[in-house]
């Protein structure tokens, strides 16, 4: 269901696997409940969550004041979070920013609208893997629900295996929480976590750009969010 990364004082960093629903869902047992029952520690918040298809980090804290401290760093944009997604389709911007209104869809999907009352803002580039398959690597500088598939899907290019979003049939849904950087009690905290599960993510073309690229934080992201 998940695995421990980190374990400091304030925050445990767990990495989710995917298909793993955040909250109990009938008899399946959540993400959380099961962090509280395998770390033998009932006092976790989450900082953050994840859509049941995404596997990677996510931020817990261990104390009522460590998150709030965690929250508001989210919320003012000074917890930098990072993803990897991959389609194949093109899209139709090799990188950029995807900025709109969020409006709910049909069948629990949402759609992105040309409006800038609220915008979910997103930062991206994409690379080529293999002919026909693409990687992105992606910021949200906002936490929109699904506001990543929805970016990824206004592009033209919506994730593959995310079939809420016609993205076609694959073995996971390729959305990936990649990396955190963060400061708490002014300590600088950064984490990459790779994701291990996925035939596209462990193939030779992903790892050799992944390594390629190095830290996401290091790439030439626009200073504008």
């Amino acid at each position: 269901m998940f695995d421990l990364v980190h374990s400091a004082p304030d925050f445990y960093l767990l990495d989710k696997h995917p298909g793993v629903s955040f909250h109990r869902e009938g008899e399946e047992e959540g993400l959380i409940e099961a962090a509280r029952a395998q770390l033998r520690d009932e006092a976790l918040w989450p900082v953050h969550r994840l859509d049941r298809i995404t596997s990677g980090l996510i931020l817990v804290a261990r104390s009522a004041e460590a998150a709030r401290q965690l929250g508001e760093a989210l919320a003012g944009r000074a917890l930098e979070k990072y993803y990897l997604a991959v389609s194949d389709r093109k899209p139709l911007r090799k990188q950029g920013r995807i900025a709109g209104d969020m409006e709910k869809g049909r069948g629990g999907a949402w759609r992105l609208t040309p409006g800038q009352d609220n915008p979910a803002v997103t930062q991206f580039f994409s690379y080529s893997l293999t002919p026909g398959l693409r990687l992105f690597l992606l910021r949200p500088r906002t936490g929109k629900t699904h506001q990543l598939r929805v970016a990824m899907k206004s592009q033209g290019a919506p994730i593959l295996g995310d079939a809420l979003y016609g993205g076609s049939e694959a073995d996971r849904g390729y959305l990936h929480a990649y990396a955190l950087r963060f400061e708490l009690n002014g300590q600088a905290f950064e984490f990459i976590r790779p994701p291990s599960r996925g035939e596209r993510f462990q193939s030779e073309a992903c790892l050799a750009k992944l390594a390629e690229l190095g830290a996401p934080w290091d790439q030439p992201w626009p200073q504008k969010g």
